[in-house]
């Protein structure tokens, strides 16, 4: 049977294999905001590869999920050396795409008839019931 001193040793080892050290020699415990809720350090650098990789095939929503559930990595410049680069790198690709987004809602909202002449009638989606008959029957 182990001591209460032995025990206490076991837990602290245990604890200190899922942290990192970041600046300072602060430990940072938890690669997500659940705390010792969430994932270990390895079941997070799983999900964070698979969502910056699936991020890619029309899922840019996922490049924000990970940036949301490993925030202590993104801002914590030393920590988790591993999981960094595609929290890192699914923060840019969100950018982009959000930038890319917001330039065409805008261009698409505030050009409109002028920017896009004739062709603006088969563009937008609220003629499409006037065009096809479909509101005689209302």
């Amino acid at each position: 049977m182990e001591t209460q001193a032995e025990l206490e040793n076991n837990d602290n080892n245990n604890n200190n294999s899922s942290s990192s050290l970041i600046g300072g020699g602060v430990r940072q415990q938890w690669p997500t905001i659940d705390g010792p809720l969430g994932l270990s350090e390895n079941d997070s650098l799983w999900y964070a590869r698979y969502f910056f990789i699936f991020g890619f095939l029309m899922l840019p929503l996922l490049w924000a999920v990970n940036c949301y559930l490993f925030w202590p990595v993104l801002i914590h410049s030393r920590s988790f050396p591993n999981l960094r680069p595609y929290v890192v790198r699914s923060a840019i690709a969100f950018a982009v795409f959000s930038a890319i987004l917001g330039s065409w809602a805008v261009t698409f909202v505030v050009g409109g008839e002028r920017l896009f002449g004739h062709t603006w009638d088969e563009l937008v989606m609220y003629n499409v019931a006037d065009k096809y008959g479909l509101t005689g029957w209302i």
